[in-house]
């Protein structure tokens, strides 16, 4: 019995790898073809022709499975949900916190996201921006609920776009060397102005 079990795993394990090989294909595809937003799980699942409980075994949710399939840090998803668990008066701090800890621990720029050499890349930056825009900016907006909650979610784009690039791309100083707490100290405030301030 334990002789027939040790043959069967490297069968079984590179069943699972082919499909799940063939699940981020079969995703990379779709989502390029339908967007993000307009791409479910179930349909990724029948057409790579597994079930959909596969998909979410191998990538969590659809969040992670986008983010595998355009080659993203599989901690970007989980930071994302870190950033609303929490009170409002305290968003701007964990926008940039959760921006600046995971950009630190990751060895690529983010810009690298959108200048891979795949064929599929040429639809990579509408699709990440379309990402963007439906996990974090539309959903500060329908936390604060204001008439102006469009507006005050991308000012919050403006922020964080800003430091990331003095911090990562053009590594200005003081920026580039700051620590986290350095900067969340100083532009969580920012962050949270654009979010809950008094309008100008």
């Amino acid at each position: 019995m334990a002789e027939d079990d040790t043959h069967g795993r490297p069968g079984r394990w590179r069943s699972g790898a082919e499909s799940k090989q063939r699940i981020l294909r079969t995703a990379r595809e779709l989502f390029g073809e339908h967007g993000y937003r307009a791409t479910t799980v179930r349909a990724i699942a029948a057409a790579a022709e597994v079930d959909p409980a596969m998909v979410f075994y191998f990538f969590g949710t659809k969040q992670g499975l986008f983010g595998a399939a355009i080659e993203m840090s599989g901690a970007v998803p989980p930071a994302i949900e870190s950033i609303f668990d929490g009170g409002l008066d305290t968003l701007g701090e964990r926008v940039v916190r959760t921006l600046v800890e995971n950009l630190d621990k990751s060895g690529r720029t983010p810009l690298v996201l959108l200048t891979r050499s795949a064929p599929t890349d040429a639809r990579s930056e509408a699709l990440l921006r379309e990402f963007i825009d439906r996990e974090i900016t539309d959903r500060l907006a329908a936390l604060l609920g204001t008439p102006d909650a469009a507006l005050r979610a991308a000012m919050v784009n403006v922020q964080i776009l800003g430091l990331t690039v003095a911090r990562y791309i053009m590594r200005i100083e003081p920026i580039a060397s700051s620590s986290v707490d350095e900067l969340v100290d100083r532009f969580g405030p920012l962050v949270q102005h654009c979010l809950t301030g008094p309008r100008a």
